[in-house]
């Protein structure tokens, strides 16, 4: 069993708290989401249970993780920058258990995953392989290791459907604790039994924790319903509070009025008004007590996105792509043959496929084809936010177009109602949530204006409570969408047109069958 006892967690930097006197067990069987908004420190807590030493350059902890001698085999959102250069063999090899085990045990752990034996021995190198692969591979090394608890950190990050149906059924059936995160509100709901919720409240200030032992959309369905029964206790109480203090202004008025008439040669009278007088502040005092223990209103973290605006327009014949390709190469293979795809007007489409297919491939020739058009207003949001991020900008530099006082403030206004803090937004992009950048790709679209959006996974690093919100955005945007998901929500809410990339070139699918 794995303890975590009275674990507060804070930030070196800005100090502020992520989490506060947080206690909760697993047991064998227990399933455990964390959820939360981007930010919120689901990563830090993971890794801190993992090794703390893996969070001691910025974050400070005290409390208690009692492992009881469990081995715990740990899953990072992130590929290390170390081991990107290297082979997939070589790779492997720096595994313990890969070097210990039978060919058995190898072909078990490759068919588990689609995975070939000779696949763990290949020369090609790790950064080459697509993110899905990339996880593939570090989920069959975790699973050699056979912890007595896993702790993953967003397994589900671009996982194929039919992988991600594996990793629900590896989740499900695992014996051990499996503690995890993620963005997939499908996965969530077909799997955790347990739900530890962290938020950041009154701008980031105040943090709160929830440990619910039930499913996913049970703890939302309850949380939405607690939240509204509370939110209407409140506003009645609000209510009469007012009706009160109009009760006991009239009450001032009346005696104070009778005190300024009331004439001096009749003291029996003026000592009755005093008496009154008295009665009257006693009343308030009453009032003041029911008001400090009335009901506060419901203190949630919202979801925030600011939407796109109204003047974005994309006539319906409007030709945004025609495009055509005879073969897909990446890493000296052929990934697929005849593509071609026309898209007219203000579509959303989604291109699928499993991983290393070469829809990120694809989608980066389709961005560079359409970026530089002056008829349209095209903006790209690839899969690795490294791709055309620079970490060592702040959020206001890397929106910043003509770096003008008023631009600055007007971008400080926008990041403000997205729940950026002052601090973060000092902060570097490096030192942003994988869900904070993301933020700053869709701020960066909306600020200019684009009218086609070619989105690699947009959803992948926003919490689920934002999913919905995200989604909702997406599915009214007036212009073009192209995109590669694995998310199985947003192909159903968003995306009116799939295309499923394989060898033989695109072909359109249902919007059914996830």
């Amino acid at each position: 069993m794995l303890q975590i006892q009275g674990v507060s967690l804070s930030m070196k930097k800005d100090l502020r708290v992520l989490a506060e006197n947080l206690t909760f067990s697993l047991q064998p069987g227990d399933k455990a989401a964390i959820i939360g908004e981007e930010g919120n420190g689901k990563s830090t807590l993971l890794k801190l249970l993992y090794d703390p030493s893996l969070v001691e350059g910025y974050a400070q902890w005290e409390g208690r993780v009692q492992r009881d001698g469990m081995a715990l085999g740990y899953l990072p959102q992130e590929l290390p920058e170390e081991d990107r250069g290297k082979t997939i063999y070589e790779l492997c090899a720096a595994t313990e258990a890969f070097l210990d085990a039978s060919p058995k045990e190898l072909a078990e752990a490759g068919a588990r995953l689609g995975l070939a034996p000779e696949d763990f021995y290949s020369d090609q190198l790790v950064e080459a392989l697509s993110g899905g692969e990339k996880v593939k591979l570090r989920m069959a090394m975790l699973y050699l290791q056979r912890p007595g608890c896993y702790l993953l950190d967003e397994p589900s990050n671009d996982l194929d459907v039919d992988t991600l149906r594996w990793l629900e059924g590896f989740i499900q059936d695992c014996p051990h604790p499996v503690l995890f995160i993620s963005h997939d509100e499908t996965l969530l709901e077909n799997t955790a039994n347990v739900i530890i919720h962290l938020e950041q409240l009154r701008r980031k200030t105040l943090p709160r924790h929830t440990v619910a032992r039930m499913g996913y959309r049970q703890y939302v369905e309850e949380r939405l319903h607690r939240f509204a029964k509370q939110e209407q206790i409140a506003r009645k109480e609000r209510q009469e509070e007012r009706k009160q203090q109009e009760r006991l202004r009239q009450l001032y008025q009346k005696v104070e009025h009778q005190q300024n008439a009331i004439s001096r040669q009749d003291p029996h009278g003026g000592k009755m008004l005093k008496r009154k007088m008295k009665a009257v502040k006693s009343l308030e005092r009453r009032y003041e007590r029911e008001a400090a223990e009335r009901t506060e209103l419901p203190d949630a973290e919202d979801a925030i996105l600011v939407g796109f605006g109204e003047g974005i327009q994309l006539p319906q014949g409007k030709t945004v792509l025609d495009f055509s390709l005879p073969r897909l190469e990446a890493g000296g293979r052929v990934l697929a043959e005849n593509i071609a795809l026309h898209v007219r007007g203000p579509e959303h489409i989604c291109i699928v496929g499993s991983n290393g297919a070469g829809k990120t491939t694809l989608l980066r020739r389709i961005a560079q084809e359409l970026l530089p058009r002056t008829d349209i207003k095209a903006a790209y949001m690839p899969q690795d936010y490294a791709e055309t991020l620079d970490m060592s900008q702040t959020p206001v530099e890397f929106l910043s177009r003509t770096g003008e006082k008023s631009e600055s403030t007007k971008i400080k206004t926008f990041l403000g109602s997205m729940k950026y803090t002052a601090q973060e937004c000092a902060h570097t992009l490096g030192e942003l949530s994988g869900g904070q950048k993301a933020k700053l790709f869709f701020l960066q679209m909306i600020l200019d204006g684009a009218n086609v959006l070619v989105l690699d996974e947009p959803t992948r690093n926003f919490s689920p409570l934002s999913g919905p919100v995200i989604r909702s955005i997406l599915r009214d945007f007036p212009g073009c969408i192209l995109s590669v998901s694995h998310d199985r929500k947003y192909m159903a809410e968003v995306c009116g047109t799939l295309y499923d990339l394989g060898p033989g070139g695109l072909w359109q699918r249902t919007c059914g069958g996830f």
